[in-house]
């Protein structure tokens, strides 16, 4: 065959289906690979790609992000495209922009996802808007995407659209039939138009931002079991996604959640939950996952946990992070806007003993240790505590409490003191048994979202480091078709998109990997501007050694880090609608 527009040559070719790699040259032409082949393929006319040495793979699929702002103002979405993802998924944990408005996605977004809400505001209000999710995938489509895309429809969405925040995040109020049907008409457009379905949230310490519903928990987490079951049964009825989060406070909450999947005289819910981690606040809960969700499977569900397979390393600047969310003394100085309001806060006795309370209450569940000794200063005018945890911090202001060595320190330096801590998937042996685990998908990266917070943009690689290196030491876990499978062909397949497959007639949308750059370099520290966000730092991962070609619909995106003069100029990837495949 000839009259290739690329051939990548010599490399290891991974198909997406888990089956044997095998050396093989891929000719790809008008943006689909048209052969595959164990001989050389004529290059005449073609740019050749030498992948010697190399690993020639699907782009990532990546089924968790919060790019539903930044892709309307920076939609090459370069910070996960550029590590292999040419797949995203969007309107995650119950929060999307397709019938909210403005004012409204601010402050759901705001706080929850950290992302500025004043660049929420700006992103949506230079918008003509769009009526429905047909406009709000042709706005998207007029963008010059990089990667491509698919999306979720909000449950939160829907219901402050409707029935009006305040109204949504009331207690005592409860969705109307009117405002019901009318939510019932929104999931099925939205179905119709080829989302891949409707993420919903149940967990209670996300709460939203701005003046009026300041500190009320997602529209989501009020609605009452009618309205959820009404509107899983749509998903019922259409094979399409439930993906959500239980309030993991109230462990019934994640059973229930488990055993709805299951049909018992109705079709079964396939259901998407968060999230399979090895907490380790409690370190017994993961045991259980899996055997959970090989249960229900068996008797009819189609249940996974999302599970992001690296370890959950999160960074804060002062008091600013989501863990202190879950119990009332952080709760409470987050809902004050201001440093100065926080500090007056911070230096009171009285709720300093609240918090010391709350911190040493080890009961119940919970995502934080709440261990100040696991946790280490990494930035600080006072050199003195750098490299340090809050807990040795205060042995050495004389036997001071973890507490208030931690509050000292934020009331003397406000966001100037940057620390970080691990709050989960701690154990490498642990993360292979989730990674092995058929209960459990590969997902939860949260990009777009917490920026000052964590980078898990590579997390794709960084779970193939540990498969490449287990296999090179003699102690494999799996193999690396099977891991690239996990990455890729079963996320296509399980959401129902077209992505996940690199074989003849499929789209190419590949990534190159050099397995000898799989190395420390994907763990390193890194930070970039956004400009979209009024230059913003926010944390990235670098690894571009690691990957010298990225392609999405057989366009150059990425060569070794460095973004091709057409990404973000014109449109490489779009919109994939589920069914469609």
């Amino acid at each position: 065959m000839t009259g290739f527009d690329t051939v990548i040559t010599g490399g290891r070719h991974f198909d997406g289906t888990g089956g044997a790699s095998s050396v093989r040259d891929i000719g790809i032409r008008d943006g689909r690979v048209v052969a595959v082949s164990a001989e050389a393929l004529d290059t005449t006319g073609a740019e050749v790609v030498d992948a010697t040495g190399q690993w020639v793979m699907p782009g990532i699929v990546d089924i968790h992000t919060h790019y539903d702002i930044e892709v309307l103002g920076a939609p090459a979405l370069g910070e996960s495209l550029r590590h292999g993802v040419t797949t995203i998924m969007m309107g995650s944990c119950s929060l999307s922009t397709v019938y909210c408005s403005p004012e409204d996605a601010g402050d759901i977004f705001g706080r929850v996802e950290a992302i500025p809400r004043a660049h929420v505001l700006d992103a949506l209000e230079s918008e003509e808007g769009w009526s429905g999710p047909e406009e709000y995938i042709a706005a998207i489509e007029r963008r010059p995407l990089g990667p491509n895309v698919t999306a979720f429809i909000g449950h939160s969405d829907m219901r402050a659209a409707t029935m009006s925040l305040p109204r949504a995040t009331t207690k005592s109020v409860k969705s109307s039939r009117r405002e019901l049907v009318r939510m019932e008409q929104m999931l099925a457009e939205c179905l119709e138009a080829g989302f891949v379905g409707m993420s919903s949230q149940q967990l209670l310490f996300d709460k939203l931002d701005g003046e009026v519903c300041r500190s009320r928990t997602l529209p989501s987490t009020y609605a009452t079991a009618h309205e959820l079951r009404t509107l899983q049964a749509i998903l019922r009825r259409t094979g399409r996604v439930l993906q959500s989060g239980p309030d993991i406070k109230n462990p019934a909450s994640v059973l229930s959640q488990v055993v709805t999947s299951l049909g018992i005289g109705r079709p079964h819910l396939k259901t998407s939950l968060l999230s399979a981690a090895d907490i380790k606040a409690n370190t017994a809960a993961v045991k259980i996952m899996g055997p959970l969700a090989k249960a229900v499977n068996r008797f009819g569900a189609d249940f996974r946990w999302q599970h992001l397979p690296v370890p959950f390393e999160v960074y804060a600047d002062g008091i600013s992070l989501v863990i202190f969310e879950e119990f009332g003394s952080g709760a409470e100085a987050l809902h004050l806007r201001t440093e100065l309001e926080r500090n007056v806060l911070l230096r009171d006795e009285e709720y300093r003993r609240r918090f010391r309370k709350d911190y040493e209450s080890k009961y119940g569940p919970r995502v934080w240790h709440r261990d100040f000794f696991d946790a280490e200063i990494v930035e600080c005018p006072d050199d003195s505590v750098v490299g340090k945890s809050f807990g040795q911090v205060g042995v050495d202001r004389g036997g001071l409490h973890p507490v208030d060595a931690f509050l000292d320190l934020v009331v003397e330096w406000g966001e100037k003191l940057r620390w970080r801590t691990t709050i989960s998937n701690h154990r490498p042996e642990v993360l292979k048994e989730l990674a092995v685990s058929p209960g459990v998908q590969m997902g939860f990266s949260d990009a777009g979202a917490h920026l000052r917070n964590m980078a898990f943009y590579n997390c794709g690689l960084r779970l193939l480091r540990h498969v490449y290196t287990s296999e090179k030491a003699g102690t494999p876990f799996m193999s690396v078709e099977h891991a690239v499978h996990r990455l890729t062909g079963e996320l296509g397949e399980w959401y129902d998109i077209d992505a996940g497959f690199l074989r003849e007639g499929d789209r190419a949308d590949l990534v190159v990997v050099d397995p000898e750059r799989l190395d420390d370099t994907l763990e390193e520290y890194h930070e970039a501007p956004v400009e979209v966000y009024g230059g913003l730092e926010r944390m990235v991962n670098r690894n571009d050694a690691c990957v010298p070609l990225v392609m999405v619909n057989g366009h150059v995106a990425f060569r070794a880090g460095v973004a091709d003069p057409a990404l973000g100029v014109e449109r490489m990837g779009s919109f994939l609608r589920a069914g469609a495949r």
